[in-house]
């Protein structure tokens, strides 16, 4: 197999052109029975403990960088994915997402959103030290500009929609994410060694908030709601909360199941499970995240044209083999690397969602069979 490298060149390697379509020009209707004729193949997938689905994702890249901020333009973007995602054969359809970036728990401890021209969101920590944090009064993140915000697109959204597309949370962020973005990142990992009770409890008040949030979500989004959100392949028919958890791979495993562990159980348990993500290669990690109480499904990247440090497929076609845990796997490539990866990765009785960026819905269609083919 030839390996492509990872394409620096482009602002976002997992993203596809469409053409936005306003909501009077969209098929409501016809996009509902879409996702309906898919629901039932979706909920027996979730109820079984072996089988493949297929997910052609649908990632704009304006939206993930400076469009999220404007919700008309986000909305518009987004229906044209959802309109161009019924010309690829899939299992799992594509969702709405009233998405705003990175910090948006941490904002509850005032961390700033900076936005640069053309930009995606970032977020400098407002603390130096962990006790600075912990002394500053957190606000629910409803009661941010980052809340408020993200909570408007979700209900312009569902009112654009008359409430009939499916819609996820927002990317909340997991507490360790969130707790890097509240204070030095440096600090955070010594005082992780030096202060682990003191860590411990930043980590739960960010789980409390995130918790509140989510929830806060969905009493909103309700019967549109799709989990567990955000990069995941989402249904109706699945449950729990997708939460990102890139600083894990920072962490012992040692450390990651002593601090980190709970407050991602904490989560679960009030959000009907969990699903776990981290960028990179998190492979030598899979034992610590594995026994989190709950744990739905895991996402990894796993070609190099994907992310620059992918995950080989072995560690997690024998790690989560047997398990019931679903594995979402994104591969961007062509036939014969998707082939050779699924080819790796499969290992039933095994839960296993191919995620496939195929550039045209032929070479989908393609896919879309050798990937069943395979996991028959």
């Amino acid at each position: 197999m030839t390996i492509k490298p990872f394409d620096t060149s482009k602002s976002d390697a997992q993203a596809t052109v469409v053409e936005p379509i306003t909501p009077e020009r969209f098929d409501l209707l016809k996009y509902r029975d879409y996702e309906e004729e898919l629901l039932e193949k979706c909920g027996s997938f979730w109820k079984t403990d072996t089988g493949v689905l297929v997910y052609r994702r649908m990632r704009v890249a304006d939206v993930f960088s400076y469009g999220c901020r404007d919700m008309k333009q986000s909305l518009e973007w987004q229906l044209g994915a959802l309109e161009m995602s019924m010309q690829y054969k899939a299992d799992v359809p594509n969702f709405l997402e009233p998405w705003y970036g990175i910090g948006t728990a941490a904002s509850a401890f005032g961390a700033e959103t900076v936005w640069e021209e053309g930009q995606a969101p970032m977020v400098r920590p407002k603390f130096q030290t962990l006790d600075e944090a912990l002394q500053y009064s957190a606000i629910p993140v409803e009661e941010t500009s980052v809340g408020m915000h993200t909570l408007s697109m979700a209900e312009y959204f569902l009112e654009r929609t008359c409430g009939k597309m499916p819609m996820s949370f927002c990317d909340v962020q997991s507490p360790l994410n969130a707790v890097c973005q509240i204070i030095d990142t440096g600090n955070i990992l010594t005082d992780m060694i030096m202060n682990p009770e003191e860590v411990r409890r930043i980590l739960d008040r960010v789980a409390d908030l995130v918790i509140r949030f989510a929830q806060k979500q969905k009493s909103i989004i309700r019967d549109s709601l799709v989990c567990p959100g955000h990069g995941f392949a989402s249904s109706r028919a699945f449950e729990g909360l997708g939460v990102s958890d890139d600083n894990a791979v920072m962490l012992s495993s040692d450390l990651y199941q002593e601090l980190v562990g709970p407050t991602m159980e904490k989560i679960s348990d009030a959000s009907g499970g969990i699903a776990f993500h981290s960028c990179g290669d998190w492979s030598n990690k899979i034992h610590a995240v594995r026994p989190i109480r709950g744990l739905k499904m895991v996402d990894g990247a796993f070609s190099q044209e994907t992310d620059p440090m992918p995950n080989p497929p072995e560690p997690f076609a024998g790690g989560f083999g047997s398990t019931g845990i679903a594995v979402n796997a994104r591969m961007v490539g062509d036939l014969q690397t998707i082939r050779e990866t699924v080819k790796k990765l499969w290992n039933p009785p095994m839960k296993l969602i191919v995620v496939t960026y195929c550039p045209t819905p032929g070479e989908q269609k393609k896919a879309y069979d050798l990937i069943h083919s395979i996991c028959s």
